[in-house]
């Protein structure tokens, strides 16, 4: 063997080498990137560079429209590409893609399937080619080509580098395309979401001034009127109450879901936002003849937290007890330090919650009841306006219960002071 030879072997092995090297990084690149339009460049510069050809080009298949477009390019523009459609028949970048075979051309022209408007297009004379399909799991997804071979003519070394960049680069598209459509779900989620918010709140707002009058001529009737008609007053104030209620807790929930709660924490007693919240429901709790039982000592315990939202959390749950508690029952309000939290707790003798449903009650607008035939009233937002606040500030709240029939236990963990 000549020494002329041998050099020969070795800058053959050398350029091996470095075409291997940058495929795996060309590899290691594509799967950090998911932005789709750098990961096309990306693509088309490496095949360029690895096949030291002119050009390069990917094409990708329309699903909606049967047809192949160009979704980039070496050195054109792909918009203006990607309104040129390449035909799946009767073109180069078709019939590699429909039988799923690679194809090199090194005479292009004299070929009846080159597709020639594209290269008028483009003011571009396409000499040779090299076409690969861009498989991704059991179907090919599109075509990645190279454009004139700068010295010689394409092999079948060409051949196996460029479909491996191919695959490669199928799988990449695909994460970045999966990504896009997710963050379009995501965005389309969030938007639902915020003219879910916009409604409750425009609602809230526009029904509290004409229940705001109904309120108050209720309150003249009651006090102006006696006998049946003051019952009947009394019974639209009753009414009215809990619309207003219900308002409220359309409010809370708007503000729930924004991003800023506001919180202002400062340091208070367990006790003074428990007796506070006790006072808020010992109306509706005397008109059902509910006994409220209190399980905790004078002896302050401090907590870092926001009164007025820590109080709405509390007062929701504890209307929750009222709620599904029966006539004539009682309520248990209690406390105790445990390490470095305080366990607080709010137990009825109600109906009870089955046992698969003690977390889903947490949920939004979730009734364990059917719409159509249940007894009890409520939005089914108040559970999840105190669990949201009550972990906006380091808490947690949870449910027991025995099932139906055997009452119900909220309980409420506290980050002690």
């Amino acid at each position: 063997m000549t020494v002329l030879s041998k050099t020969g072997q070795l800058r053959s092995l050398e350029g091996r080498h470095k075409q291997l090297f940058r495929l795996v990084e060309l590899s290691v690149t594509l799967n950090s990137t998911l932005d789709l339009n750098e990961l096309l460049n990306l693509i088309t510069a490496t095949a360029t560079e690895l096949l030291e050809c002119e050009a390069a080009s990917i094409l990708l298949y329309d699903e909606k429209n049967p047809r192949l477009f160009f979704a980039a390019a070496t050195g054109s523009d792909p918009a203006e590409l990607a309104k040129i459609p390449v035909p799946i028949e009767g073109s180069l970048a078709g019939t590699i893609f429909r039988t799923n075979q690679p194809m090199v051309l090194n005479n292009v022209e004299q070929d009846p399937r080159h597709y020639s408007l594209v290269a008028d297009h483009i003011k571009f004379k396409t000499k040779s080619l090299l076409g690969v399909p861009m498989p991704i799991k059991d179907r090919v997804m599109g075509v990645l080509e190279a454009v004139n071979k700068r010295e010689g003519a394409f092999t079948d070394s060409d051949v196996a580098i460029l479909s491996v960049t191919a695959a490669h680069a199928a799988i990449a598209i695909n994460n970045a395309r999966l990504l896009k459509a997710t963050q379009r779900a995501l965005e389309k989620v969030k938007d639902t979401n915020q003219i879910k918010s916009n409604f409750l709140a425009i609602a809230s707002h526009e029904l509290r001034t004409p229940l705001g009058i109904v309120i108050g001529y209720a309150t003249f009737l009651q006090q102006d009127s006696q006998g049946e008609n003051s019952e009947n007053a009394n019974h639209v104030l009753n009414a009215a109450e809990q619309m207003r209620a219900l308002l409220d807790q359309m409010s809370n929930l708007t503000l729930l879901q924004s991003d800023d709660l506001g919180l202002k924490p400062v340091k208070v007693s367990v006790q003074d936002i428990l007796n506070f919240s006790i006072d808020e429901i010992k109306y509706p709790a005397s008109r059902k003849d509910l006994q409220l039982v209190y399980a905790f000592g004078d002896d302050p315990i401090y907590v870092d937290m926001d009164m007025q939202k820590t109080i709405l959390a509390y007062v929701n749950i504890l209307n929750n007890a009222i709620r599904f508690s029966t006539d004539g029952g009682e309520i248990v309000i209690g406390a105790v330090e445990q390490g470095n939290n305080i366990l607080t707790w709010v137990q009825d003798r109600g109906i009870g919650i089955p046992v698969d449903k003690l977390d889903k009650i947490f949920e939004e607008f979730y009734q364990v009841e059917p719409p159509n035939s249940r007894s009890h009233g409520g939005l089914g937002i108040g559970l999840p306006i105190a669990r949201g606040l009550i972990e906006a500030q380091g808490g947690k709240v949870w449910a027991e219960s025995e099932g139906k029939g055997k009452g119900s236990t909220f309980k409420i963990s506290l980050p002690k002071m």
